[in-house]
């Protein structure tokens, strides 16, 4: 049987929304996704026990005090319920070792949700010299270069050293959490990758693959298939 992908949503007043790009990458795969909405408490186990994976998609900015810090001057726009509904789900899927998946914002929740915390804007709070991570170009083009960890699981999946790939947050993981492997950096040192060395596929990563897909780019295909063929075991 095909393996249940529950992708995360956008909520905005009464709307959920989602890309469809993350909905055709895991059809490609042999997925099939649904789009989960922003649940809270008993309803957390009942998704968790049904999915055989997580795809936490992109969207905008979190909570800084889910992480013990206030609201920085360059924080956007945040959804509390699309927070506290993730952190729960993603906190139960790593208890019962499921796949996950985390893309941009994706990547920053699941670290925040395992216990690592996040940048609230990089330009700010850097003190490094920064490349331009909110590229002016279409969602298709890969902008800058990630350099990848010798013996992790990306680096397996890649077959390279480095690849290029597509850039859009001002935010991004700061420390990652324990029992996890930084496995991608920029070549300023923002954090482009990170991965679980304790459970079967949990994998964080700060681009968007699902975009790049649109020029049938082989690292992300080979990311979308790993975390697929994962959650099919």
């Amino acid at each position: 049987m095909n393996p249940v992908i529950g992708v995360s949503s956008n909520l905005k007043g009464e709307v959920l929304s989602v890309s469809t790009a993350n909905i055709h990458a895991v059809i490609r795969f042999g997925g099939v996704p649904i789009v989960l909405p922003n649940l809270q408490d008993d309803g957390v186990e009942v998704v968790a026990e049904m999915l055989d994976g997580l795809l936490l998609t992109g969207g905008g900015d979190i909570d800084p005090t889910l992480f013990g810090e206030e609201p920085h001057p360059k924080l956007g726009s945040i959804v509390p319920e699309r927070d506290a509904f993730e952190i729960q789900l993603v906190q139960k899927m790593l208890e019962k070792n499921k796949p996950i998946l985390g893309i941009c914002r994706g990547a920053q929740i699941l670290s925040i949700a395992a216990g690592g915390d996040m940048f609230q804007d990089i330009y700010a709070q850097s003190t490094e010299q920064l490349l331009q991570h909110d590229q002016q170009a279409p969602n298709w083009h890969a902008s800058h270069f990630v350099h990848v960890t010798k013996g992790s699981i990306l680096s397996n999946i890649a077959g390279v050293e480095k690849f290029k790939v597509n850039s859009f947050h001002h935010q991004a993981v700061r420390n990652i959490p324990n029992g996890f492997l930084l496995s991608g950096l920029a070549s300023d040192g923002i954090v482009e990758a990170f991965e679980s060395e304790n459970h079967s596929f949990v994998m964080g990563i700060q681009w968007h693959p699902e975009s790049l897909l649109l020029k049938d780019d082989f690292v992300s295909a080979a990311i979308f298939k790993r975390f697929i063929d994962a959650c099919s075991k």
